[in-house]
């Protein structure tokens, strides 16, 4: 019951119907307007909390996240996903730095180990939200002018004529979550 009432508020957040800011009923209210019991309530707050969908607050109540989803198997990238929603984009530049290409990653790339690659890495924004951290490695040959790409490296490789037919990502686990998970830090969780 504690699962399917925290999928039906996820739901209701993502729908618009729980709008960002919105204060939640108390644990008792919203026991009674669901019908469903207050130690359920309770584990589902705890749950959606753990997950960042809502922020408790003892004294103000519970008030529901900006939450943002987007997907990394779609072929279009980020920025276009995020405009898509109707909101705003936005990218820090951490790093833009050609380096020699790891074993790992050149297998994946199709091109040999050592070979130069841009290794980018940036901060991702929604709404002026940090959303996400990413590091893209791109064959060096592609990128002719590093400066030249602006908020979405999608942008920059339609400007120069590039159209990417396949994307391979994966998510590593970082540090401070993968003893919780069980896993070796940056063990990669998917691909």
């Amino acid at each position: 019951m504690i699962g399917l009432f925290t999928t039906l508020l996820k739901n209701a957040v993502r729908s618009g119907v729980l709008e960002h800011g919105n204060i939640l009923p108390g644990e008792r209210d919203l026991s009674q307007l669901t019908g469903v019991s207050r130690i359920t309530v309770r584990k589902a707050m705890q749950s959606l909390e753990e997950e960042g969908v809502v922020t408790r607050s003892r004294g103000y109540g519970t008030q529901i996240n900006n939450i943002f989803e987007y997907s990394l198997k779609e072929a279009r990238g980020f920025s276009q996903q995020v405009v898509l929603r109707g909101k705003k984009p936005d990218t820090l530049w951490v790093n833009k730095r050609v380096v020699k290409c790891p074993e790992d990653v050149a297998q994946q790339l199709a091109v040999e180990a050592g070979s130069d690659v841009f290794l980018l890495k940036r901060i991702r924004y929604v709404d002026e939200e940090a959303v996400s951290i990413e590091e893209s490695w791109v064959p060096a040959h592609l990128i002719h002018d590093v400066d030249a790409i602006g908020i979405s490296l999608y942008d920059y490789f339609r400007s120069q004529h590039i159209y990417p037919q396949r994307t391979r990502s994966r998510v590593a686990l970082d540090h401070l979550l993968a003893p919780g998970c069980r896993m070796p830090s940056f063990s990669h969780i998917f691909s």
